[in-house]
């Protein structure tokens, strides 16, 4: 799933080649993308593309009033092309959701593997008319989102520290893959409540989340759209890579599999070197 990392990057990337560029149509091609019908797609043809926001994991491309807003779920993409083909797009059972033409010549595809289509378009006036972005928490590379702000969020929170770091309404744009990262880089165990997290340790893990994403969000910038997921796994230590050695210990990488996701982690660096029982209700096996 791409993450605030590479939707960072795709704001940047959008940012350089739509802005300025004047839509020549947009199609829909799964009849599951498009969440809105007022405004309607076609309210977008023939107005000039402005900046692109991130909103956690969702890209917003303003066109005037109007927001072309997006989130590419666990298997989406942005496909950029120099060259769009002549036809217009069949509705089907293939990837493509969605294709926007520009006057001149090329545009972009947003493509969703898998048979899940989870990947969502709306267009609104306003981002927050998004139920998903009305909703999302504070964004850890914003201003004032400092170890205090942090702090707060995890007061009174039980729930295990995995859950809390994914969750979109504490902070946003955090997924499955950079909150293995965050709690491997801090040497805390993804299921360590929240709440009893010491002062010492609530530092370690707001500076593990803060050098973490900022180290992503660089290794990203100036990535071609097309070459970013590549870059997001060549950057990943632990998560996906169970089985390898651990790059900081050398101890194997070990996974916990739930229902419809996985976590990876190194025994040696968060859980004392005892691995966790891989089951729904995870626990420190004793």
């Amino acid at each position: 799933m791409p993450e605030l990392p590479e939707v960072e990057a795709l704001r940047d990337f959008l940012d350089e080649h739509l802005a300025g560029r004047v839509v020549e149509r947009v199609w829909p091609a799964a009849v599951s993308v498009l969440k809105t019908y007022d405004p309607p797609l076609t309210a977008l043809h023939g107005r000039t593309a402005g900046p692109t926001a991130r909103y956690g994991k969702f890209l917003a491309l303003s066109f005037g009033d109007l927001h072309l807003v997006t989130h590419l779920a666990r298997a989406g993409w942005l496909r950029w092309q120099d060259t769009l083909p002549a036809a217009p797009p069949r509705p089907g059972k293939g990837p493509l959701a969605l294709r926007l033409a520009l006057e001149g010549g090329g545009g972009f595809d947003l493509t969703e593997a898998g048979t899940q289509k989870r990947l969502a378009v709306h267009v609104v006036r306003d981002p927050a008319e998004v139920p998903g972005i009305a909703r999302l928490g504070p964004d850890p590379l914003a201003e004032g989102f400092d170890r205090d702000a942090f702090a707060a969020l995890l007061t009174g929170e039980r729930r295990q520290i995995k859950g809390v770091l994914r969750d979109q309404s504490v902070i946003a744009g955090i997924g499955n893959a950079y909150s293995d990262e965050i709690l491997h880089a801090a040497r805390m165990s993804p299921f360590k409540l929240a709440a009893k997290l010491g002062e010492d340790e609530v530092t370690c893990l707001y500076e593990a989340l803060e050098t973490t994403l900022a180290e992503a969000v660089e290794r990203s910038r100036g990535v071609a759209a097309g070459r970013l997921k590549a870059e997001k796994k060549s950057g990943l230590r632990v998560h996906g890579r169970t089985g390898e050695p651990c790059p900081v210990c050398g101890d194997t990488i070990r996974e916990v599999s739930f229902a419809d996701s996985a976590l990876q982690y190194c025994p040696t660096c968060q859980t004392g070197g005892k691995p966790l029982a891989d089951r729904r209700l995870s626990r420190l096996l004793k």
